[in-house]
């Protein structure tokens, strides 16, 4: 397939347009008029990640984080993304990313998660001016309420979570669910207001979930761990007209040690 024709794919999905103003979704190396046989599906672009699309011989690394959210000023090989650039160019290696376009879609990020903890009704959070079906987070019904604690058990086996930080629940039982992959403390008022009984998402600092508690059941976990089921919307996407293969390097670039 051409490049282009890969990148409309996922744009039928996760338009480009959608992203938020900050981001850099999009073509990050390549161009679109090249042929591609094999995709490397990864949450982020890392050395490790494109030496291993060097050594299986992938032609495009399609990834949810973008390699580069700033312009670089020159490529020395001084950082390590200034190294990943030059050895996807070195090796013909196109990179393209869908980051918020992704988290946006309602068949996206925060909609995947939903769905493997078996979530129905499922409706944006923070729907965008625009469009209802369009925006960030998502908040569903469980199909039987749950007790709190079997809540954050069912949490940590769907993400294989090493760990799940959380506020003390404001009601035993857990029933209605909102979540945003990714960093999304931003909106734990919009939980609150939709009156879920639980919030989860990723990277809340101290401060959030002080506001949280009293108020609704705060959940955290990795960053990298909520997402990674995006390389699974990335190969139903694309699996049947191009080769693609999940990278077997790409981790959380976080480690917990756990107290004995």
């Amino acid at each position: 397939m051409l490049l282009q024709e890969i990148i409309d794919i996922i744009e039928s999905v996760a338009p480009r347009r959608q992203q938020e103003a900050w981001d850099n979704s999009g073509l990050q190396v390549g161009n679109g008029n090249r042929d591609i046989h094999s995709v490397l599906l990864a949450v982020d672009v890392s050395e490790t990640v494109v030496a291993e699309a060097i050594k299986e011989g992938c032609d495009m690394i399609l990834s949810h984080h973008p390699l580069l959210f700033h312009g670089l000023k020159q490529i020395t090989g001084a950082t390590p993304q200034e190294r990943c650039v030059a050895e996807a160019i070195r090796h013909d290696i196109a990179i393209y990313s869908s980051h918020t376009s992704m988290d946006k879609a309602l068949r996206g990020v925060s909609g995947r998660m939903a769905e493997q903890l078996g979530l129905q009704e499922i409706r944006i959070l923070v729907p965008s001016p625009e469009d209802s079906h369009v925006g960030l987070g998502v908040i569903g019904i469980l199909p039987k309420p749950m007790h709190w604690s079997g809540w954050l058990k069912h949490v940590q086996q769907v993400f294989g979570a090493d760990y799940v930080r959380y506020t003390p629940p404001v009601q035993p039982v857990i029933s209605r669910v909102a979540l945003c992959g990714g960093a999304g403390a931003e909106f734990i008022p919009d939980a609150i207001a939709a009156g879920a009984d639980t919030y989860l998402s990723a990277d809340m600092k101290y401060h959030d979930m002080q506001a949280a508690a009293g108020q609704i059941m705060a959940v955290d976990i990795d960053h990298w761990v909520s997402e990674h089921f995006t390389c699974d919307i990335f190969a139903e996407l694309l699996r049947g007209k191009v080769e693609v293969r999940t990278s077997q390097v790409d981790a959380s670039p976080i480690h917990v040690m756990l107290q004995n």
